[in-house]
């Protein structure tokens, strides 16, 4: 039997945890004096965030606020060789976003987001608007290849079955990815004391990139980094402070999420009547 998105809705578990995580990576919480280190760019240790790297990782939600709308992919391996994955956009000054979604077992892999009709491993596809209450899931229209934002345009409100989060790795990367944006900076004092740390150095599609390690929940113990006390997030941000990439790795799950931003989508508008909660 295909695997669906469920639609029945049932009580976060997670809820909890996961706005805790946010409020940690939005402003972090003061566990200690201020580790700060000026470092030659060819470090290759994890370390504390030198102020300069503190104040990039400050700007990177409040530059994802000011490129809206942006295009975003979501990965997330939810057990037994399924993988689903979303490609949209979100924009953060409404705190909306609309996407399409593709299933895919351990035997094959999605095929491209204007695909029609099942692919070799593909068990489900569709359309999916979240925003920060819950999401809607909707068949995407026979034979249009348009971008989903203009396929969600032709869906009346009563085409979309409306949930609120679950604990499922797929919602909780909604609800993270939601959240990132900001209309103002982080205090990047309170990122650096609160545990922000400098992981290394990456290069994707030919662009540097820092690879940091959030805040850490409040009352962990200052170490070298172990993945027991480290943040669950971990971010890719480039000398702008342009967030590139997050991961976020959740209890019980041993692949993180991923969400990969591509820059400004020129021309997106996000269509109005899917909105359940907004």
């Amino acid at each position: 039997m295909a695997r669906k998105l469920r639609t029945s809705g049932r009580t976060p578990r997670r809820t909890l945890w996961f706005r805790t995580l946010i409020a940690i990576a939005a402003c972090g919480a003061a566990v200690g004096g201020l580790a700060a280190y000026r470092t030659l760019s060819h470090d290759t240790t994890e370390r504390p965030v030198t102020m300069e790297e503190a104040s990039r990782l400050a700007l990177s939600r409040l530059n994802l606020y000011q490129a809206s709308p942006v295009a975003v992919t979501l990965t997330a391996t939810e057990g037994g060789g399924v993988v689903v994955r979303v490609k949209g956009v979100v924009d953060y000054r409404t705190h909306r976003a609309v996407g399409s979604y593709h299933i895919t077992g351990a035997s094959g892999s999605s095929s491209s987001s204007g695909a029609v009709g099942p692919a070799a491993g593909q068990l489900d596809h569709g359309l999916v608007v979240w925003d920060t209450g819950g999401l809607g899931l909707a068949p995407a229209p026979e034979g249009d290849n348009n971008p989903p934002w203009q396929q969600a345009e032709h869906i009346p409100r009563s085409g979309w079955s409306p949930r609120s989060y679950t604990t499922d790795p797929l919602d909780a990367g909604l609800q993270l990815l939601i959240e990132l944006g900001a209309d103002r900076p982080d205090n990047p004092l309170l990122l650096a004391q609160s545990g922000a740390r400098w992981l290394g150095r990456d290069r994707i599609d030919g662009r540097s990139y820092d690879r940091f390690a959030g805040p850490r929940a409040q009352g962990a113990t200052p170490s070298a980094g172990s993945d027991g006390e480290r943040s669950p997030l971990t971010y890719w941000i480039d000398g702008d402070g342009g967030l590139r990439r997050v991961t976020m790795r959740m209890p019980g799950l041993g692949t993180p999420a991923t969400v990969e931003f591509s820059g400004r989508e020129t021309g997106a508008k996000l269509p109005e009547a899917p909105w359940v909660t907004g």
